[in-house]
């Protein structure tokens, strides 16, 4: 039957159910509304159960499966009568399609809404060029290369399957309750840390009741895995980790996984990059997938104000004897209460004019309130500069960088959130070294000439560098092997949160 526009009923519940979708829209306008999943041809039926084969997948992934109502669509498939309720199906099975493709390469919730220190996007694409690529090539392959290639996306998965399993069987077993467990101890206690260490596969069964060499050694790997002081002590902070449950870890899984998919980046990550893992509190150099540089870092305080955001950006240069510009911010709020107090406070840095003319302190500041304070504050290069030696610039909007410090102390820290935001090394010269071997045949003299002058000098990187500033409390060694952090930020509780509210849940009973 035609209507009054010259369309089939299948054509215009086609067009009336894209309305609101442009990008679909334009997918069937191109193919003038053609089906893709709906035809009587062998090709669409294909479609069809390549689809519902990949739905079936959803909770392996960690996906709200209950979005994708898979049973429903079943019923439907099997049921649809009429060429009107044949163009609505069409419809449903072509937006199910994109949510689920979106949801598994880019993951299920928007960055940037979760939480305000997550400033990145997640990397949608194209709903038309989505279609189009489904239409033309063979679905099982589209379908089954939707989520991330990592290794670590691969190896997050595996470990899910394993803690659904424990979480199924009921956990690590009984808590350790004592509040601190040491080497020549015996007990009821040690047993129960020797059962739950035996449990999470770091102690080989046995039935010593002490706490012997073989114990030792499995809380130090575990403490190794947990980003903890390897003494061999299990003292509060082990403890309060050896504690969390196997759902618990589970959920950070489930949040690492949507992380990665936040990082499913077209382009990859760059086949050099740099990672600053911020609870983690290490930088990395990455070449071709393999660390080839790593060191300590700091990074922002926990105080809402100074946590280092996360984004990605690009880096392009590095300045040798910097100086620090103050942030306005630390001007307004830690500096002037103590000028308006003792104009020549603060007496390592110069107060300058708009002009960049140095401000006479003897004119004094108790007239300038926070909004009214015109001066800029800088301290040049030196020993004792805030930045070091070096600081390295990936330029963005939240003024955030990687650099040298004189507070060497902090790096012998198991945690280190001391900064105001930015990132710094415990090897910032040997990180120099790294990014220059790439330009230079001798990148220590070549960096060390350029030091010696003592004045700031700006060094251009030939090839600019991919800088991922990430936050993962859960992810994996190469081996395969689980490592957990401690939620610095709270960001994780908060993604987690939300990926619940999705519809994300977790598979097993209670542990």
């Amino acid at each position: 039957m035609t209507s009054a526009l010259g369309l089939t009923a299948y054509r215009q519940a086609v067009a009336e159910n894209l309305s609101k979708d442009s990008g679909m829209a334009a997918f069937y306008r191109s193919r003038d509304f053609a089906p893709i999943w709906t035809g009587p041809d062998d090709t669409a039926a294909l479609r069809r159960a390549a689809l519902i084969e990949a739905l079936g997948t959803a909770q392996a992934h960690g996906l709200p499966a209950r979005r994708y109502d898979l049973d429903g669509l079943i019923r439907r498939l099997r049921h649809v009568e009429g060429e009107r309720a044949r163009g609505e199906l069409e419809v449903e099975l072509s937006r199910t399609f994109l949510q689920f493709a979106s949801d598994l390469q880019s993951g299920i919730l928007t960055p940037n809404q979760t939480d305000p220190g997550i400033k990145r996007e997640a990397p949608r694409r194209d709903p038309k060029i989505l279609l189009e690529v489904l239409a033309a090539s063979d679905p099982h392959q589209v379908l089954q290369h939707l989520a991330p290639s990592s290794d670590e996306y691969a190896r997050l998965m595996r470990a899910k399957m394993r803690l659904e399993q424990t979480v199924a069987g009921g956990g690590w077993g009984p808590v350790v309750r004592t509040a601190k467990l040491e080497p020549g101890q015996s007990g009821g206690d040690v047993v129960v840390l020797r059962d739950r260490l035996i449990a999470m596969g770091y102690l080989e069964p046995t039935l010593s009741a002490s706490y012997d060499g073989a114990l030792t050694s499995a809380v130090k790997e575990f403490q190794t895995h947990h980003g903890l002081a390897v003494d061999g002590i299990a003292g509060s902070s082990t403890l309060s980790q050896l504690n969390i449950s196997a759902e618990q870890r589970l959920e950070q899984v489930l949040v690492a996984m949507e992380r990665e998919r936040w990082m499913n980046l077209p382009g990859g990550l760059g086949k050099r990059h740099i990672t600053v893992n911020l609870t983690d509190f290490h930088a990395k150099i990455i070449d071709d997938g393999k660390v080839t540089f790593e060191t300590r870092a700091v990074v922002g305080s926990q105080e809402s104000d100074r946590r280092t955001p996360e984004f990605s950006d690009e880096m392009n240069h590095m300045v040798i004897n910097p100086s620090w510009y103050v942030p306005r911010s630390i001007v307004v709020n830690e500096y002037l209460p103590l000028l308006r107090r003792n104009p020549g406070a603060a007496s390592h840095l110069e107060i300058t004019d708009r002009q960049g003319r140095r401000v006479n302190r003897a004119n004094g500041f108790s007239q300038y309130s926070a909004s009214s304070f015109p001066f800029s504050m800088r301290q040049p290069p030196g020993p004792r500069n805030a930045l070091g030696t070096v600081k390295f610039m990936f330029p963005n909007k939240y003024n955030i960088y990687l650099h040298d410090t004189p507070s060497k102390s902090l790096f012998d820290r198991t945690t280190r959130t001391f900064s105001h935001g930015c990132v710094r090394l415990s090897d910032p010269h040997d990180f120099a070294y790294a990014l220059l071997a790439r330009q230079t045949a001798d990148p220590q003299g070549f960096f060390q000439s350029k030091l010696a002058t003592g004045r700031e000098q700006r060094v251009n990187l030939d090839q600019p560098v991919p800088v991922h500033l990430i936050y993962r409390t859960a992810f994996t060694t190469v081996k395969g092997e689980m490592e957990y952090r401690e939620d610095v930020y709270g960001r994780d509780a908060r993604i987690w949160e939300a990926l619940s509210a999705a519809g994300v849940v977790l598979a097993g009973g209670p542990s």
